[in-house]
């Protein structure tokens, strides 16, 4: 059994999902989504097409190549710029949301000269940011938290690259726990949607009139215990649920689809069911 931590082969993220096709060529079991579901998440633009004709609630887009191609007059203002086919949040900075069509010509020329690829601009969505994790065992699992933010000096406030990856953004924001059915269901459709498997993570943006909307989708998220600050690990702790048992539901749920067998529930005590949001 292989455990699948691959986040880019030579730099291009794409290129993880030969890794599945090679293990599934070679027979070996893996952890986490296979060619499909890695394909797709490596392009927002798909991803986003996918959901909301699902019916799974976005921001309203528009993917650019050309710096200088017209804008949906559809979208309003302030817009926030992503690129398409990199994760992680890369170049998710404080200047990546701009208010007005001069601000956005110039950030677009900056991202497609500097990265050669296509960006994803949506509307930004004011208010809160939740992150969802779903977990499969014996039944999809999902555990919802939202980001306290304690930046209380930036106009829009938002995760950035900095506030996720290095320590001078770490006390940036902190999770707590966040319970709604409702969201849990469109987590649950979403991952089933973008053909995940083993686990996912969702973020997603609430308006000032409590309306959901997915902003950024992840199949195979970083993975890791709390003490390297790990989104996963962090979410589950707030339901008492420990890295090492995370790991263990994960390799049960590979074994089970290895061998063709029923999963098994890691939990000695088979109360899964009670840690679920």
């Amino acid at each position: 059994m292989v455990i699948n931590l691959v986040g880019s082969i030579r730099g291009q993220e794409y290129l993880s999902a030969t890794i599945p096709g090679i293990l599934e060529s070679l027979n070996i079991p893996y952890t986490g989504s296979g060619i499909l579901g890695e394909s797709l998440v490596y392009n927002k633009f798909l991803v986003k097409e996918l959901l909301q004709s699902h019916g799974i609630p976005v921001p309203r887009f528009q993917l650019i190549s050309n710096p200088l191609a017209l804008l949906d007059q559809t979208l309003q203002f302030p817009l926030i710029s992503k690129l398409n086919e990199i994760h992680g949040a890369v170049e998710i900075t404080d200047t990546a949301v701009s208010e007005n069509e001069k601000q956005l010509r110039e950030r677009l020329k900056f991202l497609i000269a500097t990265y050669k690829q296509p960006v994803l601009v949506e509307e930004f969505i004011a208010g809160r940011e939740v992150t969802g994790i779903l977990l499969e065992g014996l039944n999809k699992k999902v555990y919802l938290a939202e980001k306290i933010f304690q930046k209380q000096d930036t106009k829009y406030v938002f995760a950035t690259f900095a506030d996720q990856w290095t320590e001078a953004g770490a006390n940036n924001y902190r999770y707590e726990k966040y319970l709604d059915p409702a969201l849990a269901e469109y987590l649950k459709r979403a991952f089933d949607i973008l053909r995940m498997s083993d686990y996912g993570k969702f973020d997603i943006r609430i308006d000032q009139s409590g309306r959901y909307y997915f902003i950024d989708s992840n199949s195979n998220p970083a993975f890791g215990p709390k003490e390297l600050d790990i989104a996963i690990a962090n979410i589950l702790g707030l339901y008492n649920i420990s890295f090492p048992e995370i790991l263990k539901r994960l390799l049960l749920n590979t074994m089970r689809d290895a061998t063709g067998k029923e999963r098994v529930n890691p939990s000695p005590d088979n109360n899964e069911d009670t840690k679920t949001a």
